[in-house]
């Protein structure tokens, strides 16, 4: 019995179909490019790898042909194997610590939370409620991306801002990529043996985000109350002085979304150096480009202000896993950051840190004070076992 978990965005469709017991991927693919000219999908079973382009006006459609692929290619949507369909969602704002089944009132609420998370919302919405008619034989789950980090302490969770204000209009930290967070930090356990760990989980991709975790437990996350704010990221800034829209708006005679536009996109590494993939930046590097040198300084840089922050937050530090995009391939970023760590005991082998893998391994010394781990993240199969504990609970 599988799930098809979904991940819809402004653009795309992500979906995979997942055996949550063992893993197994049994079916994935992807619609991108909806709403523009011509679109594209691709979805994979098995060795049977098939694509197709053309106009693909909303979602709607794109589900559509999502179908089409399963019932000519497989696996089938409609022969009872699929037991749940999970649908990731970012924002769940205060009110989902777990999963939800996807009644009336939760996608009301999700559609609430749609100004907190304007970017995702809108469009997970859309792909559940398409979802659901054309699949409405079995249960639909959303699972939340900032649930995990509904165990924050106040002290972390809350901003130092007018109270009343605050509590208004809903604004503290909710965190993002708690799905990665929460497998990952399970896994590292798993992979020590210790259900007692003080880790730090840095999910780093063109979104970045870096999460302290104590006995199983998050206790301070990066992103707050967007995605937006801490480690510096592909287009986006992370944390910045506030009054920088105020100067800008200001002085430069910058609109509010240009403000946003500019933050969020046109920032971080793109920003700096030109580029957000960390490869072209590496390349750049190598050909003596001092403003990609600057770049990569600085966002190693604020990858290890975190990790000195958090480890002191958390009284102590056991474990710190690298995981995702950059995380997971980028031995060069690794490197830097682990080099700025040495004065604290942290030691790495460098042939172990530079050997390309898809497993779980630890690249620490014998000697290492801290564990050093690398987890491939896996936030589809996250999300199929979450429904699957809510379906069958």
């Amino acid at each position: 019995m599988a799930v098809l978990v979904i991940n819809s965005g402004s653009s795309s469709i992500k979906y995979q179909v997942v055996d949550p017991v063992s893993g197994e991927s049994l079916a994935s693919g992807l619609v991108e490019q909806i709403g523009l000219p011509s679109g594209h999908v691709k979805h994979e079973h098995g060795e049977d790898v098939r694509e197709w382009e053309g106009p693909i006006p909303n979602h709607e459609v794109g589900m559509e042909k999502v179908l089409e692929f399963f019932d000519a290619a497989g696996p089938s949507l409609h022969d009872g194997s699929i037991k749940a369909v999970g649908h990731r969602v970012v924002q769940g704002g205060k009110y989902f610590n777990k999963a939800a089944l996807l009644d009336e009132a939760t996608i009301n609420r999700i559609d609430e939370l749609a100004p907190l998370g304007p970017l995702h919302n809108p469009p997970a919405l859309e792909g559940i409620n398409v979802a659901k008619r054309l699949l409405p034989d079995v249960p639909h789950v959303a699972v939340f991306d900032t649930a995990f980090f509904q165990s924050l302490p106040e002290e972390a969770a809350r901003y130092g801002l007018n109270r009343e204000i605050a509590d208004k209009y809903e604004i503290r930290r909710y965190g993002a990529h708690g799905t990665s967070h929460m497998f990952v930090s399970q896994a590292a356990s798993a992979f020590l043996g210790r259900d007692d760990l003080k880790q730090i989980v840095l999910h780093i991709g063109n979104g970045a985000s870096v999460s302290a975790v104590v006995n199983g437990h998050a206790v301070e996350t990066s992103m707050g109350l967007t995605p937006l704010e801490g480690l510096v990221m592909g287009g986006r800034t992370g944390d910045i002085d506030p009054a920088a829209v105020f100067h800008l708006y200001r002085v430069a005679g910058m609109s509010i979304d240009e403000i946003d536009n500019l933050f969020n996109r046109k920032s971080g590494m793109m920003g700096l150096c030109g580029s957000s993939d960390l490869r072209d930046v590496h390349a750049m590097v190598r050909e003596g480009n001092k403003e990609a040198k600057e770049a990569v300084d600085v966002y190693a840089h604020r990858i290890v202000k975190y990790i000195g922050a958090y480890t002191a937050t958390m009284g102590g530090l056991d474990c710190i896993t690298f995981t995702a995009g950059v995380g997971e391939n980028d031995n060069i970023m690794r490197a830097e950051v682990l080099n700025r760590l040495a004065s604290f005991g942290v030691k790495y082998d460098e042939e172990k840190n530079n050997t390309r893998s898809k497993e779980a391994r630890d690249i620490a010394t014998e000697d290492s004070k801290i564990r050093i781990l690398i987890i491939p993240t896996n936030e589809e199969l996250a999300i199929a076992r979450q429904v699957t504990e809510l379906v069958e609970g």
